[in-house]
């Protein structure tokens, strides 16, 4: 899986997150957490189609207000 990962990094321009399962899930907060490490600034996207993530979303949120996240 990292070798997937880090060809995709290596690939993309960013980082489009559909709805599917888990190892879609595994792969965003890679991604996310490669930025927290600067080891990419590639824009991150979660096309939110019909609330899927909605949940999702608003833990990220709520983390964030509370500054659970370092840049």
């Amino acid at each position: 899986m990292h070798e997937r990962l880090l060809k995709m990094m290596e690939l993309s321009d960013a980082f489009i997150t559909l709805s599917d399962g888990f190892g879609t899930l595994e792969e965003l907060f890679q991604m996310i957490s490669w930025v927290q490490l600067n080891i990419h600034e590639k824009p991150i996207g979660v096309l939110n189609i019909s609330g899927f993530f909605n949940g999702l979303l608003s833990l990220l949120i709520m983390l964030w207000r509370k500054n659970s996240f370092h840049s």
